[in-house]
């Protein structure tokens, strides 16, 4: 997932993609602690993936609204 393609997302599509983006990485960290993890990369993309969305929602917040 692109911050660009982030960007052109409402809040809400963005705070709901963040819900899952959480939901995901704790199944795959329950995965991980099972041993039944095929991707031992996926913790690291979802936690860049989360933090590309927080990103994007404080920088909405932080801007006057004429400029939204």
């Amino acid at each position: 997932m692109k911050a660009d393609e982030l960007r052109g997302k409402t809040t809400e599509e963005l705070e709901s993609e963040l819900q899952v983006l959480k939901e995901n990485l704790f199944n795959q960290r329950f995965r991980s602690t099972l041993g039944q993890q095929e991707d031992t990369t996926r913790i690291g993309k979802l936690r860049k993936d989360i933090a590309r969305v927080k990103t994007v929602l404080k920088m909405r917040a932080q801007q006057p609204e004429s400029e939204a």
